[in-house]
């Protein structure tokens, strides 16, 4: 090979390892955060429940400040192109039918708030999430809602991509402050408000409420200020709960929000003259009577031997459903404590400081 060729060759050499470095570099530009994001997942075990710490920024604001979103797709949308770069995955919000507790901490200061997520084989994950104009929190997720299952779990890098929609699905959660909620099915119409405000849904507007209040008064009015749409074609309600012991929960009857000062939830409505609509109605007892027989007061390990009690297992029925998990928050120590698949054996501790 003549000089001038060998020359040629390596001018040629040098500009595509040129481009290669151009092309990590590029790479890293756009990913960093996903990438560090997905690196941080962790699974408990051999079960389906893993952990995530949100690195860097999600987009909510930006999602707010477009006017939010008035359907699941919406969200979808602005995730595939805010968060997964174009890459394409599924988002819906299937029925579901849990229970809700808030009490007093009898160990200490502050209160607890207990939640059973109830529905078919749902992969879990607890999120972290630090947002620059928010409140850091831990929430529940359940990965089904974003096309994971038996078949498909985040076990690698590329299963794990769609983890990255993971704070616009959270299902129950505590932020710094100590402010707490949780969803419930209503087996009723839609909600689909239309009072011409940005538009929420379901999960966001959890997610709303984790990142930008501090108190049940400021979560209902951050509520009041979105016109409200419901996924998947159903109803729910909300349990929140705060730090001074304050839990409503917040209804929509008729596309109006209505607000009820309760310290339990199941799956029907409690506005006054509803009361017996939906289902849930023997779980509700036991939290009632637990609740008053308790006085108001109980220890972590008392409202999780709670949750046990209103856990919910159809199999035997023939329903492929059962008490997917059960979660304790405690708002003073802000720690999160998790049975997962009914296995109230074993128990899972995170805490919003790690």
């Amino acid at each position: 090979m003549s000089r001038a060729a060998k020359k040629a060759v390596k001018g040629i050499v040098i500009v595509l390892a040129a481009l290669v470095v151009l092309a990590v570099v590029v790479f890293w530009a756009m990913f960093h955060s996903e990438l560090k994001t997905l690196g941080t997942i962790e699974r408990e075990g051999d079960s389906a429940l893993f952990t995530m710490t949100y690195c860097g920024d999600y987009g909510f604001d930006a999602f707010l400040a477009q006017g939010g979103a008035a359907s699941d797709g919406e969200v979808q949308d602005f995730v595939i192109q805010r968060l997964m770069k174009g890459l394409p995955f599924t988002f819906e919000l299937p029925e579901l039918g849990c229970s809700t507790i808030s009490v007093e901490n009898a160990e200490g200061d502050g209160y607890l708030f207990g939640r059973n997520f109830d529905l078919y084989y749902s992969p879990a994950m607890l999120v972290r999430t630090t947002p620059e104009d928010g409140y850091a929190s831990l929430s529940m997720v359940d990965l089904a809602f974003i096309g994971y299952g038996e078949d498909k779990l985040p076990t690698s890098m590329t299963n794990s991509i769609t983890t990255l929609a993971a704070p616009y699905a959270p299902l129950d959660g505590m932020n710094e402050k100590g402010l707490c909620i949780g969803v419930l099915l209503i087996d009723t119409d839609q909600t689909n408000q239309d009072n011409g405000l940005a538009d929420i849904t379901t999960s966001t507007a959890i997610r709303l409420v984790l990142d930008k209040a501090a108190t049940v008064e400021e979560a209902l009015e951050l509520l009041r200020s979105y016109d409200m749409h419901s996924s998947a074609g159903s109803c729910y309600h909300f349990q929140i709960a705060d730090a001074t012991g304050r839990a409503v929960v917040v209804e929509y009857i008729d596309n109006e929000m209505s607000v009820v000062e309760s310290n339990y939830a199941t799956n029907f409505l409690l506005t006054p003259g509803d009361y017996d609509f939906g289902s849930g109605q023997d779980r509700f007892a036991v939290l009632e009577e637990a609740y008053e027989t308790s006085g108001g007061a109980m220890t972590a390990a008392e409202v999780m031997d709670t949750l046990q009690s209103v856990s919910q297992d159809k199999r035997s029925e023939g329903k492929d459903t059962w008490t997917q998990w059960s979660v304790v928050y405690d708002t003073e120590n802000l720690t999160a404590t998790v049975c997962y698949g009914m296995d109230y054996e074993t128990v899972y501790q995170y805490s919003l400081a790690e």
